[in-house]
């Protein structure tokens, strides 16, 4: 079998999601008549007590409720009506947000399936199978640190890492994509996800998850927000709007004495126009207070936050963290891990050098005979290179006549095989042999030559140098044909292939002002090529996990946030240091366990797209709030007037909509207050866009539009509302 790199993906999001296009804030109407039964749970006052602002909302429509119910007219009632409204408006925009993300567990748990596992007991890394036996296990019985056998067909009963074996995994059900991938022992492509299934061949996995903490258990708990924590941001402003509604609720009480007054005054004087009825001064004030306050943001508070997370799902990003999506619209550094992160994770074999005498054709088709048995990824792509490059095909070992083949291993480093007379033998190099190949390192190649009467040129020394000059590893090829001396037929070059793209990817980083450091274990050579190749600012080369995570505490003692990307378990500990800790997919599950998301596409430059989600959510949530507390002024000049116009009548000049009565006035006021709730959720749930620029440009441009236009608005908003105001029955 030939396993080859899978092409990169093309579509994004979970099942749930595809079709919808990640940055629609449009919700389907399906899903806004699922939310609304969901909505009328969130008034229960138990539930609602975590957003003060629209208890307080709550709070006063239930007391205009009883008033009206005293004293009945149609304005009581219509004012109650709205700010029940505002209030439904308010959970009904957290049900919506909460809606996709419940949509897409609901794909989930159809992925999830309990199955009965193959569990190896007394199992041991080369041991044979007679020293092992096997035993059927539900799999919620399994146990951190079972031994389980998967084969072809077969659902991974549980998350772990593969400890023996290679295989093809289908993890649509995870990512959403249909392309397999590969997951093998001895990597950093090791970790496998509970539901997934095998392809092809067979793994042996060591179970890593807990009963009932699998990592789909952990997905669906997340994309239904169940478990979202309010960040600092949110909570800081959760207090400051908090603050703003006592503030108001005091003045607003202490009306209350102005407001009798008012209404004695107006008895006198009947004819100023002032709302002072006693059936309705309470209603009067109670609307007062609602405008007043910072409905809208408190409103959509929520649901900002549910949306920002959600559009990292779409894309195929779990956080575990808001703190960690607001963190990454403010990281400076971004760390990247080499292998599998920046490059493709494996060498391969891109071309053939032959010496001199030698034709390339004939280098290729000994080094894909001499590649069959090695079953690593560096032969695998030899074979791979000489069937495209060459059309050789790709014979399996046992198709290949009269041949012992001689397997690669860590302590020979090389691998081959023997053809002719003594092939059948088993012999590795007997005398009878007709024809030897050989690849393997540069060093124990040339000497297996000179061992067989050979004597390598120094044109394989420079092609080896000069391979190894621009980061890349020298697999030298030579034959011994029976009564000759050995000798070099070529090198193959195997380099880490940097993923297609990355480069432009690394170029939108530094002018989002993002610095990039590729970390690695080559030496400073290698490293060096690498970087230059892939386009980071900086290298860290032969790094330990302790250098690592000195580096990522020099930069935060700097003042900067710093996110890493990675996949190995030596990535861990710095994963778990960075603000930002975003773990690949095909990594380890100790990587995965360490960072704060994890991107199911396994795609390091994604982190380009978190970077523009976290900065849409800070920006989204302070156009907002800019919004909320700058539409309040408009109110001002509606309900002010028609309050107190009648004590003084030099504040009807504030009247500057010429709105037709106080009554219309105040109901107008708060009919806006809730319609624009619901104007604002596509906003809140798509997010405001963002586009690079400096914080003070993004400042001017956040007060321009939202700031200006939240004054603009809803004076234009409540002029038309009191134009159709005017034709309700019963409102003066």
């Amino acid at each position: 079998m030939t396993i080859s790199t899978p092409a990169p993906h093309t579509t994004t999001g979970t099942p749930a999601t595809r079709g919808n296009p990640p940055g629609d804030g449009r919700p389907d109407p399906g899903r806004l008549r699922g939310a609304l039964p969901d909505a009328l749970r969130k008034l229960d006052p138990r539930t609602l007590w975590r957003n003060p602002v629209m208890l307080i909302v709550e709070i006063g429509a239930a007391f205009t409720t009883v008033l009206a119910v005293a004293d009945p007219s149609v304005f009581a009632f219509a004012v109650t009506g709205w700010l029940w409204l505002t209030v439904l408006f308010a959970t009904f925009a957290e049900a919506v947000a909460e809606g996709r993300g419940k949509a897409q567990a609901a794909s989930l748990r159809r992925a999830k399936q309990d199955t009965v596992a193959t569990r190896l007991v007394g199992w041991t890394p080369g041991a044979a199978a007679d020293t092992h036996r096997e035993e059927a296990v539900p799999a919620p019985d399994l146990r951190p640190g079972d031994i389980v056998l998967v084969e072809a067909g077969g659902i991974v009963p549980g998350d772990g890492d593969v400890v023996e074996g290679i295989a093809s995994v289908d993890e649509s059900a995870i990512t959403g994509e249909s392309a397999p991938v590969i997951r093998e022992s001895g990597g950093d492509r090791s970790a496998v996800t509970g539901g997934t299934r095998v392809l092809s061949d067979r793994i042996v996995v060591r179970i890593t998850q807990k009963p009932g903490e699998s990592f789909i258990d952990r997905m669906i708990t997340l994309v239904e927000g169940a478990d979202r924590q309010k960040t600092p941001n949110e909570i800081a402003l959760n207090i400051l709007l908090a603050a703003l509604t006592v503030v108001f609720l005091l003045s607003v009480v202490t009306l209350q004495p102005l407001v009798i007054f008012s209404k004695g005054w107006q008895a006198a004087a009947p004819d100023t126009g002032a709302v002072t009825d006693a059936g309705v001064t309470g209603i009067v004030l109670v609307s007062l207070l609602v405008c007043l306050i910072p409905t809208t943001i408190g409103a959509l508070l929520s649901a900002i936050g549910i949306a920002g997370m959600d559009r990292l799902v779409r894309r195929n990003v779990l956080a575990t963290s808001g703190r960690a999506v607001e963190a990454a619209g403010d990281i400076d550094t971004l760390l990247l891990d080499k292998t599998g992160t920046i490059t493709l994770g494996n060498r391969q074999a891109v071309a053939f050098l032959p010496v001199d005498g030698v034709t390339v054709e004939q280098l290729a088709a000994a080094a894909h005979l001499s590649s069959l048995a090695d079953e690593t990824p560096e032969g695998r792509s030899v074979v791979l290179l000489a069937g495209t490059g060459f059309g050789i095909p790709d014979r399996e070992p046992g198709l290949v006549p009269d041949a012992t083949f001689v397997p690669f291993t860590a302590q020979t480093r090389m691998s081959g095989v023997d053809l002719g007379a003594a092939a059948g033998t088993g012999a590795a190099a007997g005398p009878g042999a007709a024809r030897r190949v050989r690849k393997g390192a540069a060093a124990t190649v040339t000497r297996w030559v000179r061992e067989h009467g050979g004597d390598p040129t120094g044109q394989v020394g420079q092609i080896v140098d000069r391979i190894s000059d621009v980061g890349g590893t020298p697999l030298v090829v030579a034959e011994h044909i029976d009564g000759q001396p050995a000798r070099v037929l070529g090198v193959v070059h195997l380099k880490d292939v940097v993923k297609a793209g990355i480069r432009e990817r690394f170029d939108e980083l530094r002018r989002m002002g993002i610095r990039t450091v590729m970390i690695t274990g080559d030496n400073p050579r290698t490293a060096q090529a690498i970087g230059e190749e892939a386009g980071v600012d900086d290298v860290l080369a032969e790094a330990t996990p302790e250098d690592k995570l000195a580096l990522i505490r020099r930069e935060q003692e700097g003042g900067r946030l710093v996110a890493m990307t990675g996949d190995g378990t030596n990535d861990a500990p710095a994963l778990a240091q960075a603000d930002v800790g975003v773990a690949m997919n095909t990594g380890t599950s100790a990587a995965k366990e360490a960072g704060n998301m994890v991107d199911l596409d396994s795609d390091p430059t994604k982190l380009i797209e978190i970077v523009e989600i976290g900065k849409q959510l800070l920006i989204t949530r302070g156009a907002l709030t800019t919004f909320s507390i700058a539409n309040d002024i408009a109110k001002y000049f509606a309900i002010v007037p028609a309050m107190f116009a009648g004590i003084y009548p030099g504040l009807d000049t504030l009247n500057v909509m010429r709105l037709a009565s106080a009554e219309s006035a105040i109901l107008s006021a708060v009919v806006f207050n809730a319609v624009v709730i619901v104007a604002l959720i596509p906003l809140a749930l798509r997010g405001v866009r963002y586009r690079p620029a400096s914080a003070s440009r993004l400042l001017r441009r956040n007060l321009l539009v939202y700031g200006l236009g939240g004054i603009v608005v809803p004076f234009v908003g409540i002029k038309l509302i009191d134009l159709l105001v005017q034709f309700v029955p019963g409102i003066s």
